[in-house]
This record gives structure tokens, C-alpha cells and sequence, in this order.
């Protein structure tokens, strides 16, 4: 029997029917390594676009799950749950995988790494580089993830209850650009209107620091009780530092000031460096958010 890791590439997918089949064809094409490609899967999350049509296309190269809408949080919970592999891969159906993304990250799957991350190379929507530069991943389509140790954070909202592998000492990062991430009009995340990626963001971090400190009197076979403390505090002040941001964009000046000393709480608690603390004070207090809104052609985030 193989000692190769099966890797599990799962397409979620609603309304990306025109991006389906290159994702698809991402996923089959990869380059050998010392992994096997033990399934690709296509969840198609309630879509009314063509999206049917291409999965019947393909429907001898991968396995599709067809149901009605039910919601990123679920599609992304439902690719661990209906998968088999030792890894999983999750791609939304806009993006698109370099050939050697499995090649590359299986050379990281050794020891005690449950988790990880990469780069990406940033494209509009015809697939053109928006970047000249790779830019840093940590969301959906940049991501593998063992899988017995996802199953453990399960059900989740976002991609980001996988940091926490990280956060435990578990992930490694790599700087290969090793997807294309698309940006387009059509995207979950509104990053036009001031304080709503950040509200959105701020409510995933709080729902994971509450997961973290449910798992404190059983922890997981990936983190120790202490380390899920500190790790509930870390996600609290990143929660704290996104609100923060909301408001310096709504032009809340004094409402960010008032969650300041939250921020550096929940960092101190963390035990964590305050960089991210002194960037949100610094921005409170010269009245300028830290990130820029985009223009709706060019807003595509779910992380």
C-alpha cells in the first residue's frame, strides 16, 4: 500500500459556471509528485447559470454534488465532510490552480504540518495579471488542510477556522505563487462599501475564538489546552482590529478609539506581538483606514 499522501481537490462552486471547466482542468492536469490525486469534486451550491452543463460535461472526470443554495459556510464545511482524501484542497470555481501547486505542497506534508498556505498570482476577470508581483494567500483557494484535523473545527463560516492549525504551530507557509486568484464584479464579500468586510471578517474571527474556547476542556489531537486559550484571545483581537478598521472607513474616528483598548487586551492575553495593535492606533489616531476600498469591478474576496 502507498504511503503517498491522497489529496482531495474540492471546486465549490455557485454561478461560476463560465470559470467552472478551467478549474476543473486545473485540478486534473497537475504535475506528478510524491502525492496521489485521489478525487476531484465539484459542489455546485444551487447555481441557475450554465454550471450544470459543464459538470455534465465532465461528469467522467470528477464527482459532482448538486443541491440547492445553502451557502458558503456549509459548501465549505460539506468539502471535508463529502471527501476522502488525507488532504483537502478547496477552490472556489473562479480561480484556478498552477500545474504544480500538488507537486509542491505535497513536499511540505511531513512531520506534524496540518495546514498549508501559499501565494497567489492575482488575475481580472479574462485571466489577466492584475500584479506584477505574487501576492500572500491564506484564503480559500490557497489553502490545503489535513483533513482528520479539520474535521475537528467543522461546522465552519470562512477558511479562516483553518488558521487556527496554523496558529497552533501546525502550517507552513510557502511563497510560490501557486494559484490564480481572479477578481470580479460578482463576488460573496461587498469590499466597495466602507465596513462591511471588515464587520463580515471581524464576526468570523469572534465565531472562531468561541469555537477555540468550547474545545478547552477536550482539546484536539493538533492543539493543548493553554495553546487554545492563547489562540482565543489571538482571533478576539483580530476581531477587535477588523472593527477597528470598519469604523476609521465609515469615518467613525471615535468609535475606533473605543475599541482600542480591546485590541491590545485581547493581544496581551494572546501573548502575541503588538504590531497589528500599533497599526490600528496609529490609524485611529491620524484619522486614515489602513485598507483602501475597492471600485465594484474589482472586489472579490471570501476570506
Amino acid at each position: 500500500m502507498s504511503n503517498l499522501p491522497r489529496i482531495s481537490c474540492v471546486i465549490l462552486c455557485h454561478n461560476y459556471g463560465r470559470y467552472l471547466d478551467r478549474a476543473i482542468k486545473s485540478c486534473l492536469e497537475q504535475e506528478p509528485g510524491n502525492f496521489i490525486l485521489h478525487e476531484v469534486i465539484v459542489i455546485d451550491d444551487g447555481s441557475s447559470d450554465e454550471t450544470e452543463e459543464v459538470c455534465r460535461r465532465r461528469k467522467n472526470d470528477v464527482k459532482v454534488i448538486r443541491r440547492n443554495r445553502q451557502g458558503f459556510g456549509q459548501t465549505l464545511t460539506d468539502a471535508f465532510l463529502l471527501s476522502a482524501g488525507d488532504w483537502v484542497a478547496p477552490l472556489d470555481a473562479d480561480d484556478w490552480f498552477h500545474p504544480s501547486k500538488l507537486r509542491t505542497c505535497a513536499e511540505a506534508m511531513r512531520g506534524e504540518t496540518m495546514f498549508i498556505e501559499h501565494w497567489e498570482n492575482v488575475v481580472d476577470s479574462h485571466g489577466i495579471l492584475m500584479l506584477q508581483k505574487p501576492h500572500p494567500g491564506g484564503n480559500t483557494s490557497t489553502l490545503l488542510v489535513r483533513r482528520d484535523a479539520a474535521l475537528s473545527l467543522l461546522p465552519v463560516n470562512n477558511e479562516i477556522f483553518f488558521h487556527a492549525l496554523r496558529e497552533a504551530g501546525r502550517g507552513i507557509a510557502l511563497r510560490d505563487p501557486l494559484t490564480f486568484y481572479r477578481v470580479h464584479s460578482r463576488s460573496m464579500t461587498d469590499r466597495s462599501t466602507p465596513g462591511v468586510s471588515q464587520e463580515y471578517r471581524a464576526d468570523v474571527c469572534i465565531a472562531l475564538s468561541d469555537r477555540l474556547r468550547a474545545m478547552y476542556e477536550n482539546p484536539p489531537a493538533w492543539a493543548t489546552a493553554r495553546q487554545l486559550k492563547r489562540m482565543c484571545w489571538h482571533f478576539r483581537a483580530l476581531a477587535f482590529g477588523h472593527r477597528v478598521e470598519s469604523a476609521m472607513q465609515r469615518k467613525e474616528r471615535r468609535s475606533a478609539m473605543l475599541l482600542i483598548p480591546g485590541m491590545l487586551i485581547g493581544t496581551l492575553r494572546a501573548r502575541g506581538p503588538i504590531t497589528l495593535w500599533l497599526r490600528s492606533l496609529s490609524s485611529a489616531i491620524a484619522g486614515r483606514p489602513l485598507v483602501r476600498l475597492t471600485a465594484n469591478q474589482g472586489q472579490r474576496n471570501d476570506s
